[in-house]
């Protein structure tokens, strides 16, 4: 067996069996687990420690130190306690030459045994004559602080989303615990008296009052809903609200009582209202990835914003739009210039009417016209698209020159990516001569709205959907003005949804089920001022943030299909809140 001196490192020696050494108490040292090698049964317990070898044993507890079993201890022995070092119990090597056990190598390199006869194999029982350890003193019970007095239940059903409220109601104040659990959870309760019971409830959930420790514990199996847990007063009462959305093929409703502050909700009929504040919020169009569509919900939420309805048509093949797009003083897409718009000014003020807007270009050259929107390639046209960073435009023998601050930033020849939020004209430089192909050429872009029913040298956001439905208060429906085939199926009875005004606020609005006519007759007769029908049909949602347990609330009653542009609604930098 190795012998390890102080601050050294062990080596292996002949005899019964290796094993580490190590210092303990000033001398050498064995771990216990390698002694049945050596063919000394142990009990390696650091509270009662046996050693055993033939019919000599050495037993040492805490408190009592080395006792001699089956021989009498030398007189002035001092054998040193076990030590525990690292996860090993070390005894000293002067126990083992008590017991008897043979050495036949002690040298300061080598420390080796002579073979047992033996390897134990158990380990020892615990000292016969150990003293069990005193009992723990056991407190004085403390008295009861309350008593559940009474459980109620209930249960309403919005839609397809179902509140569940269990009230617990006390006798005094209970102080709780709430510990979440794999389909539901657990209420505990210490010093609280109660009656065990086990109820199935209306929703399928289960509820159980069970004692636990000193007091009881209500357990609430609810099968994937989303709870919430609060407390109430005079009397003391615990409260677990439970909301679970039933059918997730149905959209979760708004929920009336958990609205937005600034935010009113009115019902007529199959009419239906969303108003916002003006000072709290502002409308603005948002849009997704060229090419791109997406839920109205998802739309609202990367603008930051706590409502949106979708948009304008679009052609669901492609996911773009067919009609005027402007957004933050762009145009992202060119005007039919026959249907009517809806536009907002950096203040938020809807503004409703038959824009035809147009880019112009100035600079040196005088001024042009822009006659197309988007990166589509027109080798005949003059066109301007509003960059992504991912779409690209222009063509072999094609220019594309970037406009930024009032002057060309950069000319590109052939396909190019114009940079996020940069504009780009696209153009034949031989079609268009006068157009300046060189870095720093003074060249603005404005956009000429060329409208006389509203004040749109103003707008910065707006869209084109229609028909018009309400001006002023009064029906104004024109499907002949606006070119709308009503023998089509874009005319038929189905969801509806347009943006307007009433009472001086922004509002949408969402009919169940009606034609265009119906639908401006319920406006008008609700008092909406203005209003102008945007897609609707299997493209028609109405989104609010919050709703039961934070599902977010729909107007509609069926799902929709993703959109390329949506009108959402922005908190103000005044303090509007979500």
């Amino acid at each position: 067996m190795g012998r390890r001196p102080p601050g050294g490192g062990g080596r292996r020696g002949a005899g019964g069996g290796g094993g580490d050494a190590d210092p303990a108490g000033g001398g050498e040292a064995l771990a216990v687990w390698t002694l049945p090698r050596l063919g000394v049964a142990v009990r390696n317990d650091p509270q009662d420690v046996r050693l055993r070898y033939g019919e000599r044993e050495l037993r040492h507890a805490p408190g009592t130190g080395w006792r001699a079993v089956g021989f009498t201890l030398p007189g002035g022995t001092g054998l040193a306690a076990p030590q525990a070092i690292g996860p090993s119990l070390y005894v000293p090597l002067a126990a083992l030459r008590l017991l008897g056990v043979p050495v036949t190598a002690d040298t300061p390199s080598l420390l080796g045994f002579a073979a047992p006869a033996t390897v134990p194999e158990e380990t020892l029982p615990p000292s016969p004559d150990l003293p069990a350890p005193d009992a723990a003193p056991v407190p004085p019970a403390l008295p009861p602080l309350a008593n559940l007095d009474t459980v109620r239940v209930g249960r309403s059903v919005y839609r397809t989303v179902e509140v569940q409220r269990v009230v617990l109601e006390f006798s005094a104040a209970a102080p709780h615990s709430v510990v979440r659990e794999s389909g539901g959870l657990s209420v505990v309760l210490p010093r609280v008296t109660g009656t065990p019971s086990q109820t199935a409830l209306r929703s399928g959930d289960l509820l159980r009052v069970e004692p636990a420790g000193n007091g009881v514990r209500v357990h609430l199996r609810t099968g994937g809903g989303t709870s919430e847990i609060f407390t109430l007063n005079n009397p003391y009462r615990v409260v677990i609200d439970t909301t679970t959305h039933l059918d997730p093929r149905v959209p979760p409703p708004v929920n009336p009582e958990a609205l937005p502050e600034g935010v009113t909700y009115r019902t007529r009929g199959g009419l239906h209202l969303l108003s916002f504040d003006p000072a709290r919020f502002q409308p603005r169009v948002v849009t997704a990835p060229v090419g791109a569509a997406r839920d109205v919900a998802a739309l609202v939420g990367a603008a930051g914003a706590v409502a949106g309805v979708n948009g304008g048509y679009f052609d669901p093949a492609s996911s773009l739009p067919v009609d005027l797009v402007a957004v933050g003083g762009f145009l992202t897409a060119g005007s039919l210039e026959k249907r009517a718009a809806v536009g907002f000014t950096p203040q938020g003020t809807p503004l409703f009417g038959y824009p035809r807007p147009r880019y112009v270009v100035g600079g040196d050259l005088g001024t042009l016209t822009v006659n197309g929107v988007g990166a589509k390639v027109r080798p005949t046209l003059l066109t301007a698209f509003v960059g992504d960073g991912a779409t690209r435009v222009g063509a072999e023998g094609l220019t594309t020159l970037w406009s930024e601050g009032g002057r060309v930033s950069r000319v590109v020849s052939g396909p190019a990516v114009p940079p996020r939020g940069l504009l780009a004209l696209t153009f034949d430089p031989a079609r268009f001569p006068a157009l300046p192909r060189t870095p720093g050429a003074r060249l603005t872009v404005s956009v000429n709205w060329q409208a006389t029913d509203a004040p749109w040298e103003r707008a910065q956001d707006a869209l084109a959907a229609g028909p018009l439905l309400v001006r002023e208060g009064r029906v104004v429906l024109d499907p002949k003005r606006e070119a709308f085939d009503t023998g089509a199926s874009i005319w038929r009875a189905t969801r509806q949804v347009a943006f307007g005004v009433l009472e001086g606020q922004p509002t949408v609005a969402y009919l169940e089920h009606g034609t265009p006519e119906a639908f401006a007759a319920a406006l008008a007769g609700a008092g909406v001022r203005d209003a102008v029908r945007l897609d609707s049909g299997s493209s028609a949602t109405a989104y609010l943030t919050g709703g039961y347990a934070g599902l977010g609330g729909y107007l509609n009653t069926v799902w929709s299909r993703p959109v390329p542009n949506a009108i959402v609604f922005v908190p103000k930098v005044t303090g509007a809140q979500k």
